[in-house]
């Protein structure tokens, strides 16, 4: 199964371009569709674009769920979101095999969008599926070529009549387990190839847009330029401080330039920030201070408050598996998601001996990653027969 997905979406440097609604992600959504079909169960695309696959009566409600997702960032490592997706199966397989059908709906989930590689909010699928992300603003977001999504859907062949929150849907889910590769060395430094999250950390994105006077680069004297640049490194600079302060992190990974020339003064730059922390507070003080520091208002684009995954649930998990580390992350998931609208949810994660991810050197041993089956089938074996 992972030998079908290694080339899908493939870039030259070896990282992986699996933006939503494109040629790679509708090739990913027919592989999901042919394992489901292969397993003989019932394929379901919501009205946010999530794909499922179910085993039993969906309308039982209850269901016991799991997956992940299949996009990915730009140049993004091969585990994070497909190993969810293909464990997932792979514990389906397991479960199978014991020949009788499960006490509650079992089902199969991959998130569309989950990075927001394209259209720059995170948790997409699931942000729109319950309702946080509105279908009237998904749908008029642009991707950095000018695409907005209303035309990729369509060119995907998918209908806008219906696009967005799907209730019925959601309120199908009893449980989510979401399995996903570590993003970080902390299972490493704790030699142990599975853990369970506690918490994720609040995090957001916010668009600073500086504005200045286009012109030459090599005639105009420094003191007649209004260089927008000048604006967006001090943001990137004091962003770093802000982060130290205050303990949390800050990045400033994606700008925008126009005109984008060598020898031009740019018009105007947009920059991107990104900031996490343990208190939610302190991250919007971050942003706060980075907005006073360069006299531009900052533009939040997405924002997800700390999510502490329900304790009885964790420990459950967590003893269930004779005691594996219990640990927090500062990635967001769509668990965080589903367990911020009320669905109880935990996430299970394999060891990454780089602790590298959102690059191409992400990576997972093969045993921890069967390892990561072994546990996800005994989690969903304990939850699904009661």
């Amino acid at each position: 199964m992972w030998a079908q997905l290694a080339d899908i979406g493939r870039e030259p440097a070896g990282g992986y371009r699996r933006f939503v609604w494109s040629a790679a992600d509708l090739t990913l959504r027919e592989w999901f569709v042919g394992e489901a079909n292969a397993r003989g169960l019932g394929v379901h695309e919501d009205r946010a674009g999530n794909l499922w696959a179910w085993w039993g009566d969906p309308s039982a409600g209850n269901a016991v769920v799991t997956g992940s997702h299949l996009d990915s960032v730009p140049s993004g490592g091969a585990f994070d979101g497909p190993l969810g997706v293909v464990s997932a199966f792979l514990a389906v397989d397991r479960l199978l095999e014991r020949g009788t059908m499960p006490d509650r709906p079992v089902a199969v989930v991959a998130f569309s969008d989950e990075e927001g590689g394209r259209y720059g909010i995170a948790c997409g699928g699931s942000r729109i599926l319950s309702g946080l992300l509105p279908g009237g603003r998904a749908l008029s977001l642009k991707d950095d070529d000018g695409v907005p999504q209303s035309d990729a859907l369509v060119a995907a062949g998918r209908s806008l009549d219906d696009f967005g929150a799907d209730p019925e849907v959601l309120g199908r889910i009893g449980t989510f387990v979401e399995l996903h590769v570590e993003q970080g060395r902390r299972l490493v430094e704790l030699d142990a190839p599975v853990g369970v999250a506690s918490a994720i950390r609040g995090h957001g994105r916010w668009r600073f847009d500086f504005d200045g006077r286009p012109d030459h680069a090599g005639t105009t004297r420094l003191e007649d330029r209004a260089d927008p640049m000048l604006a967006q490194a001090r943001l990137v600079l004091a962003a770093r401080e802000a982060a130290e302060r205050h303990g949390c992190v800050a990045t400033v990974g994606k700008v925008l330039v126009d005109p984008n020339a060598v020898n031009a003064i740019p018009s105007r730059v947009r920059a991107w920030l990104d900031v996490r922390g343990d208190d939610d507070e302190l991250v919007h003080t971050v942003v706060e201070e980075l907005s006073l520091a360069v006299a531009v208002e900052a533009v939040e684009e997405s924002w997800t408050p700390r999510v502490d995954f329900e304790v009885g649930l964790r420990d459950r998990l967590a003893a269930g598996l004779g005691g594996v580390p219990v640990l927090p992350t500062g990635a967001g998931h769509d668990a965080g998601i589903l367990a911020s609208v009320g669905i109880d949810a935990a996430m299970l994660f394999v060891r990454n001996p780089t602790g590298v991810s959102h690059a191409p050197d992400e990576f997972a041993e093969t045993a921890d990653c069967l390892a990561g089956v072994d546990a996800l089938t005994t989690v969903l074996g304990d939850l699904a027969w009661t």
